[in-house]
């Protein structure tokens, strides 16, 4: 043995009888040898599976088959036991621990496919309700324990909604171990049994529970009952969810019943006797899975009651989805939905999915067409001939009309996927969301410059005239490729502002998006501006052969209310987005941001090419170099004072322009049927823009202040002006502004001041502690 080799490992030692070991180290040892360098041995029967299986063998946390001293390979819980009331009581608590561990991602190998019982159920396979029981043989089953049919039934209602869920969420876009985790290890969740005999069972549990109530305490009994009616409202959500087309109110009540449910289990969730050795890791061990065995997830009853509570209450709201109003409201409804706090789950979202357009029926009552039609009529064409339905009866080919209508087709079929992927994409987690509209804009650029195309062709069929007004000649309306660039538009802006919800951005880079974010809202006010001009002609001229009606000036009228709500919004993100990046440049400038610390591998060039890495290939609008990005967030010409001046009025601005949304109906604000959750983000947006024009002013005072002290002298401070009433306003509406230290970088130009010379400490608010995840506000504070 050489010097730095370590001795050889003792044998191990093999206290079976039956056992015989034989050393063979020396004989492998001699056998490498006489292998040349580079060669293999393999046996073709030795597969790879077996090959990791080998490197796993004896590694307690990799090798499912590993026994302890004393310890049998199977589970020996005996299902057919006495259990006491109480105890069925804590195992169903359990149970339903472990299904909202399910809900939240974890795989059902560490949750319910550990319980003894759900085992004995599905394993073997049950095909009908009466092989579903944990005794298979009919005599022993005859002298089973008298409440192990409330355990069974409750049992079985609930690996039936399981299955139902896991169906649901499998048809619909998620991300597999990221939202959800789908496999079923070879168990079929009860797949074959009718759901209708499912319910048939509990209800009968429930009548037996009933007549041998004296022989259960009440409190106890009524526990039970409350549990097993839980596990029926369930199972008729479930089945309601998919009759879309019946009154959404009726498809809340199950849902309702629920979340009253739920607080009388937990109220007496204290009376049931936790059974833990009803639950083992050694079932692990008959699944079909490569996976090495994983502990229990161990979910706090409280923790469950307040997950189960939010998903009923999702429930509740999900279906409200289906009282279609038009498509800016049913976008609305999406995007407010999805942003509540916590995100529903992801059954609520693939839930959400389903109700919007499974088997590519739109709410269960509308086609595609018929939604696309109307969100044109209300964007860019209102009673435009392009939409007219009486176009599709013509048949002469050469009639323009028959042209128009053989056109729209193809732009239908051309946009629909990408369409309704908007709405799919929102029903996504947050961060997943972000990612796939990076590439989704990519798409919509692309669509954008096929469907101007199809403008132009119908420009000739339509003989359509070009604009002319005072300041020249805007040309033609290409309304369906404007239709394109503004979703295209709003896409973008969207990606911009969940990096601040996200904290994509450090500190030191919140100026350049910002004003990247005012770039694009003022295109898309522009060009809201310019949609404008084109359907106040159309509403002016009136086409041959048709009557000006009342139909044809609400729908007129509708347009014109839903581009100046565009409008509006994008000029209050726009004057916002303006104020923030103006307020950081001077936070940089004078020091009370600095970089996060030493980039060797970083500069800032190449941050700018990854952060502007998903807008490099779109065409329109251009994206602004990195020379410009960098003048026009520094504005080196400009001093601090009148840059604070800018700040001021253009925030003071937003908050004139949110104060305005949050007074418009939800018809105004097309927000039918998510009304109160979008005047609450205008409000939070509202409470963020006093908040920045709190810090603008700090700023303003801090600057009067310094400025006054090297004045000879001169001690004269300007208050900042409003500030005192404008804190106790923000204040009042919200408790955002947690403590972080936020830092970035300092900027040499005009005004550029030594850090030392303010008087002013900066926090940074957490991620989702601000006024709005969005507005990313920092807190000043003037410091001695």
């Amino acid at each position: 043995m050489l010097p730095f080799e370590s001795p050889p490992p003792p044998a191990p030692d093999i206290s079976n009888p039956g056992v015989v070991s034989t050393d063979i180290t020396d004989r492998f040892a001699a056998a490498v040898k006489t292998l040349a360098p580079g060669e293999i041995i393999k046996n073709e029967h030795f597969t790879l599976f077996e090959a990791v299986s080998a490197l796993e063998i004896m590694d307690p946390k990799m090798d499912s088959g590993l026994l302890a001293e004393g310890e049998s390979l199977d589970e020996e819980y005996d299902v057919s036991r006495d259990l006491l009331p109480e105890e069925i009581l804590g195992i169903i608590d359990q149970l339903l621990c472990l299904e909202m561990a399910w809900h939240l991602g974890y795989p059902l190998s560490q949750t319910l496919l550990t319980s003894v019982y759900v085992e004995a159920l599905m394993n073997p396979l049950s095909t009908t309700i009466e092989e579903a029981d944990f005794i298979r043989d009919p005599t022993r089953r005859s002298k089973q324990p008298k409440l192990l049919f409330i355990l069974r039934a409750y049992c079985v209602g609930m690996l039936k909604a399981c299955c139902l869920v896991n169906e649901v969420v499998k048809d619909e876009l998620f991300y597999e171990e990221e939202d959800f985790v789908t496999n079923t290890y070879d168990r079929s969740l009860l797949y074959d049994i009718p759901a209708k005999h499912v319910t048939n069972l509990m209800m009968t549990a429930r009548t037996e529970l009933r007549a041998i109530s004296n022989d259960v305490p009440k409190e106890i009994s009524m526990a039970l009952d409350f549990r097993l009616e839980l596990r029926i409202a369930f199972l008729r959500a479930l089945d309601l969810a998919n009759l879309r087309k019946a009154n959404p109110d009726s498809l809340k009540m199950p849902w309702i019943q629920m979340r009253g449910l739920i607080d009388h289990i937990e109220k007496r969730h204290s009376l049931g006797k936790p059974v833990p050795e009803a639950f083992s890791t050694k079932l692990q061990r008959r699944l079909a899975s490569t996976m090495p065995p994983r502990p229990i997830v161990e979910l706090s009853f409280e923790e469950c009651y307040g997950h189960f509570k939010l998903l009923f209450q999702d429930g509740i709201e999900v279906t409200d989805v289906l009282k279609y109003s038009d498509p800016q409201s049913l976008l609305n409804y999406v995007l407010m939905f999805q942003t509540r706090k916590p995100q529903p789950l992801t059954f609520i979202r693939t839930l959400l999915q389903s109700l919007l357009f499974k088997e590519m029926v739109v709410l269960g009552n509308y086609s595609i067409r018929q939604i696309i039609d109307h969100d044109l009529s209300l964007v860019v064409v209102p009673c435009g001939p392009q939409i007219d339905p009486s176009y599709d009866n013509i048949e002469l080919v050469t009639d323009p009309r028959h042209q128009t209508a053989a056109q729209m087709e193809i732009f239908r079929q051309r946009v629909a996927e990408s369409y309704l992927d908007i709405f799919r994409i929102f029903c996504q987690n947050r961060c997943r969301v972000r990612r796939t509209l990076c590439h989704h804009i990519q798409e919509w650029d692309m669509l954008q410059a096929d469907v101007e195309q199809i403008d132009q062709l119908l420009q000739v069929n339509l003989d359509e005239k070009p604009l002319q007004t005072e300041r020249g000649e805007i040309g033609f309306a290409l309304p369906l490729s404007s239709w394109a660039y503004l979703y295209k538009l709003r896409q973008m802006e969207w990606i911009v502002q969940l990096g601040f919800e996200l904290s994509v951005y450090q500190p030191d880079e919140l100026a350049g998006m910002y004003w990247y974010l005012n770039y694009l809202a003022k295109t898309r006010a522009q060009h809201g501006d310019r949609i404008k001009s084109f359907t106040q002609r159309a509403r002016e001229s009136v086409p041959k052969g048709k009557k000006e009606t009342p139909a044809r000036d609400r729908e007129h009228l509708r347009s014109q209310a839903y581009i100046r709500v565009t409008m509006l919004d994008a000029a209050c993100t726009w004057e916002f987005a303006d104020g923030l990046c103006c307020l950081y440049t001077v936070l940089q400038r004078l020091g009370l941001i600095r970089p996060p610390g030493p980039r060797p591998y970083s500069s800032d060039a190449l941050r700018y090419d990854m952060r502007m890495k998903p807008f490099a290939h779109i065409a329109l609008p251009p994206l602004p170099t990195f020379d410009e990005l960098t003048r026009a967030t520094g504005q080196p010409e400009t001093s601090v004072a009148d840059l604070m001046r800018y700040a001021e009025g253009a925030v003071g601005g937003a908050r004139k322009g949110y104060e305005a949304l949050s007074k418009f109906s939800d018809a105004q604000a097309f927000a039918v049927g998510s009304h109160g959750p979008w005047v609450a983000n205008v409000k939070a947006c509202l409470r963020a823009a006093i908040a920045a024009g709190v810090a603008i002013s700090t700023v303003q005072k801090a600057w009067a202040r310094m400025e006054a002290e090297k004045a000879p002298g001169g001690e004269g401070v300007p208050g900042g002006k409003g500030m005192e009433k404008e804190t106790e306003m923000v204040e009042g509406q919200s408790e955002g502004g947690s403590e972080s230290k936020g830092k970035a970088k300092e900027n040499a130009g005009a005004g550029g001041m030594d850090q030392g010379r303010i008087k002013l400490k900066l926090e940074m608010p957490e991620p989702g502690k601000g006024y709005h995840d969005w507005w990313v506000v920092p807190k000043l504070i003037p410091i001695a």
